[in-house]
């Protein structure tokens, strides 16, 4: 799939090692051997709060629940380490973007209709329609349970809007590259917008919202489509235009409290990054859905939670992924590490409809779709289409010269 010689054998050399281990059955050295104890691995840093929040579930059911923080840039390292050494947890939190790499691993347990027979609420209609059962089926496995959602929408500087003449957030994306102009107008190193150079869910959201896919019904990845081109002109437009910075390492939190950028698309967790760094700024700023083209359809995001397939303590496993499934629960962990619910009851909550700002991110849900579950996406497809893209920005790169090397690179990549 990728273009060099040590793209192609890296992710080759993880997964051999992942399916050897695979077939090994894991080991679970590092899971409990005790019926009594659950090791979860939580990634982030919120290993504190969900000790909190599994608290009542240890009391109720006498299993003592052990949580080990991963940070999200070792995440890679630390699951193929695990899968080839057998050393794994009981349970794993996985990036929605990485479920087609652990599925394909073997590490992790089967989560069909009759595993979950006896734990109603995970039943895949209880939550948010397309993050459970067949969306997260690889290769017709389900291996995973939803456990936090996530979902883009616009961010806006509201004061700083106004003092350019602009009294609302843009709805369209026509409307946002014109407002954008106008705010880059304020001098240097003022700019309208900010594009995460990292970020390659920015583009495929808007070639959602030109009326377009990248994966074909056969379920082939294919960027060459009239809608994508049409996202690739609006991606570099704004850049054509001086909306935006090009230096690689901005701060989006700082360039929003400053006002240098005062819109962005970004996810729930720049509020709560918002509030700390800049709590003057209370009622300066607000959120909207994404801007609208033939679509609005945003990212679906967050993560998932799968039991590791040689755990010891099955049984308990499934019974803490019961209880982190009810709605109770879920609203628990919104209120004390700030993250969405993907159960439907919980997120229809009037503790959350009735934060305006939540609303936005729970209407923006209903319009959400997953990333292609490809392998290996981060890695491979996603930065593919970055390369492409930030090299017609960034370097000059011709844009026909440029597509043709990322259709190349993605010619054949599959979900299936």
């Amino acid at each position: 799939m990728k273009r060099s010689r040590l793209a192609v054998a890296a992710p080759v050399a993880v997964v051999s090692i992942i399916a050897l281990a695979g077939c090994a059955g894991g080991g679970g050295s590092g899971a409990s051997s005790d019926s009594k104890e659950l090791t979860v691995w939580v990634m982030g840093d919120s290993s504190a709060h969900f000790d909190e929040l599994v608290a009542p579930f240890a009391e109720k059911s006498g299993i003592t629940v052990d949580t080990v923080a991963i940070p999200w840039d070792a995440v890679d390292q630390k699951f193929t380490t695990a899968v080839a050494s057998g050393n794994g947890p009981d349970i794993i939190q996985i990036g929605v973007s990485k479920l087609r790499t652990f599925a394909e691993s073997g590490a992790l347990l089967t989560l069909d209709e009759s595993a979950l027979a006896d734990y109603p609420n995970l039943a895949s209609d209880n939550f948010l329609d397309g993050v459970a059962g067949d969306a997260t089926a690889v290769a017709g496995d389900v291996v995973s349970v939803p456990w936090v959602s996530d979902t883009r929408v616009l961010y806006s500087r509201t004061d700083v809007l106004a003092e350019n003449g602009i009294t609302e957030p843009p709805a369209t994306w026509e409307a946002l590259r014109t407002d954008a102009m106008t705010l880059a107008g304020r001098g240097d190193g003022q700019y309208g917008y900010y594009i995460p150079q990292w970020d390659s869910s920015l583009p495929v959201i808007m070639t959602w919202d030109q009326g377009g896919q990248i994966v074909t019904d056969s379920g082939e990845i294919d960027f060459d489509t009239p809608e994508f081109e049409a996202a690739v002109d609006l991606y570099t437009g704004f850049y054509a235009d001086g909306s935006v910075p090009t230096n690689a390492d901005f701060d989006q939190t700082q360039g929003f409290t400053s006002g240098a950028t005062p819109m962005l698309v970004s996810g729930p967790y720049l509020a709560n990054a918002i509030e700390a760094a800049a709590p003057e700024l209370d009622g300066k700023w607000t959120v909207s859905p994404i801007p609208s083209g033939t679509d609005n359809t945003s990212l679906l995001a967050g993560s998932n939670l799968g039991v590791w397939g040689s755990t010891d303590n099955k049984d308990g496993a499934l019974s803490l992924l019961d209880f982190l499934s009810e709605p109770e629960t879920q609203l628990t962990w919104y209120g004390i590490d700030s993250q969405l619910p993907t159960v439907k009851a919980a997120l229809e909550d009037a503790s959350l409809t009735a934060d305006p700002l939540v609303a936005v991110y729970a209407e923006q849900l209903k319009d959400s779709a997953l990333l292609p579950l490809v392998p290996n996406w981060d890695g491979e497809t996603g930065k593919a289409l970055l390369d492409a893209l930030n090299s017609i920005v960034l370097t000059g790169t011709d844009t026909k010269t440029a597509l043709q090397t990322l259709f190349d690179a993605t010619s054949g990549t599959s979900i299936d």
